[in-house]
C-alpha cells in the first residue's frame, strides 16, 4: 500500500489483479489525486480508518480476494464515508453492477482512461468544495 506525503484528497485503487492495479493507479497519478493502492478490501477499510487520509474517491473492482467483495466495500463505504466519490468496475457482466446503489458509478472492464480521469475530475471538485 502506498503512502501520500501531501494534504491533497486522495484516490483509493482496490484491484487484487496487480497489473489493472497499476495502470489504474498510473492513470490517476496523472490527476490533482494522490494516489494509494490496495488490493483488498480490508485493506481499503484500514486505509478509509486511519483518518489521515483524505478519500475523495475509491476505484474498486467488484470481484475482489478476500472476504469482501466490490459490491460489499461500495456499500461500506457509502455508508460509513458518504463524502467519497464510488466507482465500481468488473469485467464479468453487470449482474454485480444492478446491487450497487444508484449514488455508485459502474464502469464496465475494459474501462476508458477518459472516463476514470472524468470520475476523477468530479471526486476533487467535490473534495475542494467541502
Amino acid at each position: 500500500m502506498d503512502q501520500t506525503s501531501s494534504n491533497r484528497p486522495v484516490a483509493l485503487v482496490v484491484e487484487d489483479d496487480a497489473a489493472i492495479r497499476n495502470l489504474a493507479t498510473a492513470v490517476l497519478e496523472e490527476t490533482d489525486l494522490d494516489v494509494i493502492a490496495c488490493s483488498s478490501a480490508e485493506a481499503a477499510i484500514a486505509t478509509l480508518e486511519r483518518g489521515d487520509v483524505r478519500v475523495a474517491l475509491l476505484f474498486a473492482d467488484i470481484r475482489l480476494g478476500g472476504a469482501m467483495d466490490g459490491v460489499a466495500l461500495a456499500a461500506t463505504v457509502e455508508k460509513r464515508w458518504p463524502e467519497v466519490r464510488v466507482v465500481v468496475t468488473s469485467g464479468y457482466g453487470a449482474r454485480e453492477a444492478t446491487q450497487l446503489s444508484s449514488q455508485v458509478v459502474y464502469l464496465r472492464k475494459p474501462w476508458r482512461v477518459l472516463d476514470v480521469l472524468v470520475q476523477a475530475e468530479h471526486a476533487t471538485l467535490a473534495a475542494k468544495a467541502a
